[in-house]
């Protein structure tokens, strides 16, 4: 009788070891036991380095119309993500590359090395009347790959200079580098930052999204963007039932505390791939409390374990919800993180120089 295949070999410093199939592509390759004997090395932890391979889009700012997303326009100079969040819902994304939403979402990272030189482009169209951006909607402008490649600063400078109107949002105390640009913008009410922190349980952050900054790390960045009088907020994002949906109070006060204005909350995601990466990471991570968090989110999700409706997919519904909901509520009014953030000037844009260093006569 044929013995059971060795586990799949842990990989060191990422969010997952699954490499789940890409749903747009016919052939997968898979690993094959047959010829091979159950030995430890085959089980051996392996580090996987990162890639990072170029985009060759020609185009920077991206529309969307989804009628429960705040902003309408929005810049990512990276596609993929090496924070590695087990969580993640930009994962499937990578599908579309011809890549996998495991792994390669975490070690194969597209980017745009000419970031800052087309969003000048396009910010000096005359078809661009200055509308907010948002960085980044999808996957972190401060992920690690940003201290080698520098492309969130150089968008950064060209916003200023062009008096554009920026939301900012980010698990990375990388953030802190930029903060000669970014007190520059908000004396010019040109910038807004959000820290997302879903736990201060430092433990559970490390595994869950494991090349984040540790939540005590936000904290300080929070008071730091305070300091330079950059408005800021955070969300409590994802808050994952049964998980950490008991920290939202811990993290509002020490948030509050730091300097934050504003919270809110965005319930778990679990579409397409998402969902057997995050099963697997509770399996593996939190087996006792695997299954009591998979029941919690079907009490929010209509006995399903995700629903894309718009309205529905960001908070959820059904008693569960709506009780998490209230208590975010109840924390937002106890803290002081009822109010919006300060309003941003959208009338100081102007198109900044083009690539040849020419400026607009209008």
């Amino acid at each position: 009788m044929a013995s059971d295949p060795p586990p799949l070999a842990k990989t060191i410093g990422r969010g997952t070891s699954s490499e789940p199939p890409n749903r747009f592509e016919a052939v997968r390759v898979e690993a094959d036991w047959e010829q091979l004997e159950r030995t430890d090395d085959l089980i051996e932890p392996r580090k996987l380095p990162t890639a990072f391979l170029p985009d060759q889009t020609r185009g920077i700012i991206r529309e969307n119309d989804s009628p429960d997303i705040p902003f309408r326009y929005g810049i990512n100079v990276y596609r993929g993500c090496e924070h590695g969040c087990a969580y993640c819902y930009a994962r499937p994304y990578h599908e579309y590359l011809g890549m996998n939403a495991g792994l390669d979402f975490e070690t194969k990272i597209v980017v745009k090395y000419d970031a800052p030189e087309l969003l000048r482009a396009e910010l000096c169209r005359p078809s661009w009347r200055g509308e907010l951006i948002a960085m980044s909607g999808v996957t972190d402008c401060y992920q690690p790959a940003e201290r080698r490649f520098r492309l969130t600063r150089g968008c950064l400078l060209v916003c200023e200079e062009a008096g554009q109107a920026l939301g900012m949002i980010t698990k990375n105390a990388l953030i802190r580098r930029d903060l000669d640009v970014l007190s520059r913008m908000a004396a010019r009410r040109l910038v807004h930052v959000f820290l997302s922190i879903t736990t201060l349980d430092a433990e559970l952050a490390r595994v869950m999204e494991p090349r984040t900054s540790a939540p005590q790390a936000r904290l300080r960045t929070i008071s730091a963007l305070r300091e330079a009088g950059v408005p800021v907020g955070i969300m409590v994002a994802p808050l994952i039932p049964g998980l950490n949906d008991h920290h939202m109070a811990d993290v509002m006060r020490a948030a509050a505390d730091a300097g934050a204005l504003s919270a809110g909350f965005t319930l778990l995601r679990l579409p397409y791939a998402v969902r057997p990466i995050f099963e697997a990471w509770l399996k593996e991570h939190r087996p006792l409390q695997a299954e009591r968090v998979l029941a919690r989110i079907r009490d929010t999700r209509g006995g399903q374990l995700n629903d894309a409706r718009f309205g529905k997919r960001m908070r959820g519904e059904g008693l569960y919800a709506q009780q998490i909901a209230a208590t975010c509520a109840v924390f937002r009014r106890q803290f002081g993180l009822e109010g919006p953030l300060p309003p941003l000037n959208l009338d100081e844009f102007r198109p900044p120089r083009d690539a040849a260093g020419q400026g607009t006569l209008f």
